[in-house]
């Protein structure tokens, strides 16, 4: 449900936050598509009309998306034990939530190579305790995988980023009809028993996108590698660092700097550093650091905005002073 990132997942579900003026979620079913996947199925609870609506039935990339619904919510193993009948033998299952831009079928190789029961995507990260931590032997088998530890328990930096290559047999496994998660129940329990469970390092993006600073940063991961949008405008304005300016979008008078304006958006005589600016918003005579404004907001003359998020449609009035506001 992204708590953290309130009140821009009041609106919509997580997964379909903007990244450059694309679904989060949609960089992974792309990952998907180029690693050779035609068939994949969203597990859906919160909002997941929006969802639907957003990422649609698959047929523009040439893939098939359909959708399950959980009455209650039964964490990654029991979504996926919804689906049993449905699964090949081998599949994958990813988080939705996260933003990753990876070469799948890597991972699916080294699965397939080392007639894995189970194979995690892994990456380093610089806070392990917050995630699965895994250490692995020379063959990149997994030997001992710990959920969540206490800092002072932290087994390695290298953390399950939530994509699997699976057996199906594994979810025979899982119970049903209750909750049940693959990094805190299923991926220990097998390796405790000695199945053949590995790691693979992945090859390209992968963020947890849970806070205001983790969503800029995708932003500005993606911005690095995209072109301005069609149909923008530049008039007597800088546009420095890392930065992304979508189609339709407009800069007057003004300075960007390793920030995100979507489409739409028009920014004038304003200073906006490190942030995202969402479709539709209106900047005047504002100076915006470190937040995410919200899709359709305005923020009017002689604002500061600063380590915040501001919702969709907001109203941000005028001179107004904002500190450390939404989020969690």
């Amino acid at each position: 449900m992204g708590t953290r990132l309130r009140p821009l997942t009041s609106t919509r579900p997580k997964p379909i936050l903007p990244v450059v003026d694309k679904p989060c979620l949609e960089y992974l079913i792309d990952s998907f598509v180029r690693g050779g996947i035609e068939e994949i199925y969203l597990a859906c609870g919160y909002k997941s009309q929006q969802l639907m609506d957003t990422i649609g039935d698959g047929s523009d990339k040439g893939i098939t998306i359909r959708y399950s619904f959980e009455d209650e919510p039964r964490g990654t193993g029991g979504a996926i034990k919804l689906l049993e009948d449905r699964l090949d033998d081998i599949f994958v299952a990813a988080n939705g939530d996260v933003f990753a831009d990876i070469d799948l079928k890597k991972e699916i190789d080294v699965h397939i190579d080392n007639d894995a029961d189970i194979t995690l995507a892994l990456t380093p990260v610089d806070n392990p305790w917050e995630f699965g931590t895994a250490i692995q032997d020379d063959t990149g088998r997994i030997i001992r995988f710990l959920e969540k530890p206490k800092k002072e328990d932290v087994i390695s930096n290298l953390i399950n980023a939530g994509i699997y290559i699976v057996k199906k047999e594994m979810i025979s496994y899982v119970p049903k009809d209750q909750e049940y998660d693959f990094s805190k129940d299923l991926v220990p329990m097998k390796t405790d028993e000695g199945a053949r469970i590995w790691g693979h390092r992945l090859d390209g993006i992968w963020m947890d996108v849970g806070r205001r600073s983790d969503l800029i940063r995708a932003n500005q991961t993606v911005a690095s590698r995209k072109e301005p949008g069609n149909m923008s405008f530049v008039t007597e304005s800088k546009l420095c660092g890392t930065s992304y300016l979508g189609n339709n979008a407009s800069l007057t008078f003004s300075q960007v700097t390793d920030s995100s304006i979507m489409k739409r958006s028009a920014i004038v005589n304003s200073t906006i550093i490190r942030s995202v600016i969402m479709p539709g918003c209106i900047v005047d005579g504002s100076m915006i650091i470190d937040s995410v404004i919200g899709e359709n907001a305005v923020i009017r003359r002689g604002s500061v905005i600063r380590n915040c998020i501001i919702g969709d449609g907001e109203i941000v009035p005028m001179n107004s002073d904002l500190l450390e506001r939404g989020g969690a």
